[in-house]
């Protein structure tokens, strides 16, 4: 679960911007923090001044060449961050990498530091060539599945998902998919207040193609247990549905003790808050991209009874249904005003 006040304090942003990378892409993630430390920062009395810094970084700290042959400047070298982002880029990734190998040593750094690392697109491929990404779920570009399965065998790609995550690595296919993931985070470090306030401005007429699906869980899919992991998957797929834990855990041949125990042990969860959890998620994505009523959104995740959904998403999120829509659609609210006035 994302938690409404953030749990990780966030001092630098780090923006990858070696030859040939997108400058729509490396500007936009800019943006997005930057407009994201401001927000965050006005919520801590702090005025004007920024909460924390974005940086974009290369290995020599010179300028940069993007796709567009625009010169970007550049802040720095390779440098300690919280969050490191790796944006899309246009060219042949095996020469990017011979010319810049010191920035697999550096993911490897932080990664194990405990930065938080995101690709985008090609981005996704300094991850992987990293070793950052075996054995975990990844998802890229569509254009890029088979050169990725190819030339990473031990990364499980995932060609339905736009989004994954695992152990503080995340993969975006693309602009789209990036947005939703940079909200994502933002909510994560800055808090719910923030990353609504931020989605409002930036993504007010972003018409996505997909659904968002849920993130956040694929960190509790690093386990070896199977049947366990079975069972995750049946769920996210399943979760609106009626069913009892005592029949799935008899249908993989556990008592109801030994499938609660294991589960547990494995995700860090109990079986029943990993479920409404999923049915949180979706039910935030409900209310932030639709105007279904909250009975309709509590009957789609899985509850009948709406009131006990409500009172189930302010545990969640400390936010009622309503209250966390509408920090979503103030600036609708202001713009009908607006037009009513005149």
């Amino acid at each position: 679960m994302l938690p409404t006040t953030p749990t990780q304090t966030l001092h630098r942003v780090s923006i990858l911007a070696t030859e040939g990378v997108f400058a729509s892409t490396l500007l936009l993630a800019k943006d997005f923090f930057h407009m994201a430390s401001l927000r965050h920062a006005k919520q801590q009395g702090l005025g004007l001044q920024p909460s924390f810094e974005i940086h974009l970084v290369n290995p020599d700290g010179l300028p940069t060449n993007t796709f567009s042959n625009v010169l970007m400047p550049i802040d720095g070298g390779l440098d300690a961050a919280d969050l490191i982002i790796l944006p899309a880029f246009w060219g042949d990734f095996e020469a990017l990498r011979t010319r810049h190998p010191q920035v697999l040593d550096w993911l490897r750094e932080r990664h194990a530091c405990g930065s938080v690392i995101c690709g985008e697109a090609g981005g996704v491929f300094w991850m992987a060539e990293a070793g950052l990404l075996d054995g975990k779920e990844a998802t890229t570009y569509w254009r890029f599945f088979s050169e990725f399965a190819a030339r990473f065998p031990k990364v499980q790609l995932n060609q339905e998902k736009h989004l994954t995550d695992a152990d503080n690595l995340y993969c975006a296919a693309g602009p789209t998919s990036a947005c939703d993931l940079y909200i994502y985070l933002i909510e994560r470090f800055c808090g719910a207040a923030v990353a609504q306030a931020v989605a409002r401005e930036i993504l007010h007429e972003v018409q996505r193609s997909y659904s968002p699906g849920r993130i956040g869980f694929g960190g509790q899919k690093l386990h070896q247990d199977v049947a366990i992991l079975q069972i995750q998957q049946w769920l996210e797929e399943h979760f609106t549905e009626k069913f009892r834990f005592e029949d799935m855990a008899r249908d993989h041949g556990m008592s109801i003790r030994n499938f609660m125990r294991r589960f547990q042990a494995a995700t860090g969860d109990k079986p029943l808050h990993y479920l409404q959890r999923l049915r949180i998620e979706t039910a935030k994505n409900l209310l932030s991209a639709t105007r279904k009523s909250i009975k309709t959104i509590s009957y789609e995740v899985g509850y009948d009874d709406a009131s006990f959904f409500a009172r189930l998403f302010r545990q969640h999120t400390e936010q009622s249904p309503n209250n966390y829509r509408r920090q979503f659609q103030q600036k609708d609210i202001s713009a009908t005003d607006k037009r009513s006035s005149n």
